[in-house]
């Protein structure tokens, strides 16, 4: 069933402590090379708070203080919000972060994209009791929290125009997986190390759309898109 950030729970204490002020953020953002407007950075400074708060108990992820997060992390986010830009979605598209995790890349993304209605996915109940706090205390429109695999999303989330998942699976079985969720002329975006391969996806029945490049904190990163092959567009 599903769950929006109306629903969440709450979180283990307050993050106050270690979460980056608006001033602190938007300064390291533009040591980055991005601007943020005012809310934001707001936004994005209690996201970070809270994860590097939550992070000290549940592991969500390697880096521990909120800059490192931003300079190794984040940058998926913005470099994603840029890549979706440019690709033919439809006005109101919807969404899929398979496998969401601790949130990234997909909460900094709803504050840089807000296009549509966007669900993250995940099984795992803790990181589904720490994304449900997140997206309610950032009040990030249209996105939801699914408590779910993958293999049992119904009609409330399917068919889907955009498909994400970091670091969820090899490309191969990912692809396999998600083809029956797509619209007609749907994307699938895989985040990789490396460029793609000869033939990458054709024996799942996609066509690479796209090979998108870009440089973060942790070095050369991609972006590979994907249609299947049927689709018009």
């Amino acid at each position: 069933m599903q769950r929006s950030h109306h629903q969440a729970g709450n979180p283990p204490q307050s993050a106050s402590h270690s979460e980056p002020d608006s001033r602190q953020l938007t300064e390291a953002a533009a040591a980055l090379g991005r601007s943020l407007d005012a809310d934001q950075a707001g936004k994005l400074a209690l996201y970070l708070g809270l994860l590097v708060e939550w992070n000290r108990r549940m592991n969500l992820v390697g880096a521990s203080s909120w800059r490192e997060v931003l300079s190794r992390l984040v940058m998926d986010s913005w470099h994603l919000a840029d890549h979706l830009a440019e690709l033919p979605l439809p006005a109101e598209p919807r969404s899929l972060d398979l496998g969401a995790g601790a949130g990234l890349p997909g909460i900094p993304l709803r504050i840089f994209w807000n296009s549509g209605e966007y669900r993250l996915v995940e099984i795992r109940e803790k990181r589904t009791i720490f994304l449900r706090v997140a997206v309610a205390k950032l009040d990030l429109p249209r996105t939801f929290v699914l408590r779910s695999r993958v293999e049992n999303l119904g009609a409330d989330a399917l068919p889907a125009d955009l498909v994400l998942g970091r670091a969820f699976k090899p490309w191969p079985e990912y692809l396999e997986l998600v083809q029956p969720m797509l619209a007609p002329g749907g994307f699938v975006v895989v985040f990789a190390n490396e460029a793609p391969p000869e033939g990458a996806g054709k024996d799942q029945g996609f066509r690479l759309d796209r090979v998108t490049p870009y440089t973060t904190g942790g070095g050369q990163r991609y972006f590979w898109t994907f249609t299947p092959d049927s689709a018009s567009r």
